[in-house]
């Protein structure tokens, strides 16, 4: 019996763990004022009619702290680029210089600082609902379990360790959220 209780411990485990995996990279998307390949994630060109990550198109270099430089395999799809980046209203504007694409990233000024906090807390706040949520889930699978016949100290058991694993999953969350914006906040 107590191997569905060991299952679901592992499984809650696994969930808070894609939680805080989802915060890292959503962080990784928000800007500190440092230029990194990541700030293009998730952009998109139309290439020959199929919808292509821009990464899977070019090589993606920061040689400094304030440029990035896109370079792709095809030079025809420059302007492909060029336009993707525009459209994503990411406040980048890109130089094109039949090559390469460079990127200045513009230095972040108080207001866009402030403005960037509040985005990753609501980021972090997001992912301590989605922790809490995955704590629910396997409590009620734990009270479930219960009534299929699983001995009531083992579903206690069960229900402490992961409101435990909560806890715990919620520090971190807290601790990646004080690091960001602390890096956000840096000039």
């Amino acid at each position: 019996m107590s191997e569905e209780i060991d299952f679901l411990l592992e499984e809650t485990n696994e969930s808070m763990q894609l939680a805080l995996v989802h915060l890292e990279k959503e962080f990784q998307k928000i800007r500190t004022g440092k230029a990194s390949p990541q700030m293009l994630d998730g952009i998109k060109i139309d290439y020959y009619g199929a919808s292509t990550p821009l990464e899977q198109l070019s090589n993606i270099n920061t040689p400094d702290p304030r440029q990035i430089i896109i370079q792709p395999w095809d030079k025809n799809v420059l302007p492909l680029i060029e336009k993707a980046i525009m459209a994503a209203n990411l406040g980048f504007n890109p130089k094109n210089d039949g090559e390469v694409l460079r990127i200045i990233v513009p230095p972040l000024t108080e207001e866009r600082r402030k403005d960037l906090a509040k985005k990753a807390r609501i980021e972090g706040e997001n992912a301590k609902v989605a922790i809490r949520n995955i704590r629910r889930t396997s409590n009620d699978a734990a009270k479930k379990l219960e009534k299929e016949g699983v001995p009531e100290d083992l579903v206690k058991k069960a229900e402490t360790d992961i409101q435990e694993m909560t806890n715990n999953y919620i520090a971190k969350a807290e601790k990646l959220l004080v690091q960001k914006e602390k890096d956000i906040m840096t000039v």
